[in-house]
């Protein structure tokens, strides 16, 4: 039986989730500057972008989802007591949206994994080629990071809105 509990479990696990895109955001953006500034070699020049750019996206997110957590906790959590129609009207809408995102932002992680590792191995040996070595292998390894954190938060979701939408199903 789909709970209050369970709207809770699922906004807190999601706010969980964006301090680790916080922290890895984090980091990313102090190895990329570390990178460009300090290691003066081809290879930490071509890492430092993904790391930073990469980084930089990733904190933005964790960030907004982070910031806007709570409030949905709160919303929802009153919608299931007082205004269940909420659920169905604007949230099951929301969360639709919210998985539909989740397999734009998979294929494009593989994409950039794939890529990252193409150039890795393509440049592999390749004195003349260091950059974008260190760009690929960058770039593969902040992609499979997100890869892997989307895959837990896609996976949550759908639980939460299979439990939701039985939910929703019961009342009407």
């Amino acid at each position: 039986m789909f709970a209050k509990t369970d709207i809770e479990r699922y906004f807190n696990a999601e706010k969980s989730e964006s301090l680790f895109f916080i922290l890895v955001s984090l980091l990313g953006i102090a190895t990329g500057l570390i990178f460009f500034f300090f290691m003066k070699t081809p290879f930490y020049q071509g890492a430092a972008i993904p790391s930073a750019g990469l980084g930089l996206l990733l904190g933005v997110v964790g960030f907004t989802v982070y910031k806007r957590s709570d409030m949905d906790r709160i919303r929802n959590v009153y919608a299931y007591d007082m205004n269940r129609s909420e659920l169905k009207e604007i949230e099951i809408p929301r969360m639709k949206t919210v998985m539909k995102n989740f397999v734009f932002y998979r294929y494009t992680e593989i994409i950039l994994v794939f890529t990252g590792m193409s150039l890795y191995f393509n440049c592999c040996g390749n004195t003349g080629r260091t950059f974008w070595n260190g760009f690929g292998l960058t770039l593969a390894i902040m992609s499979l990071i997100a890869l892997i954190a989307d895959y837990f938060a896609e996976r949550r979701g759908k639980i939460y809105i299979r439990g939701l939408s039985s939910f929703i199903n019961k009342m009407y």
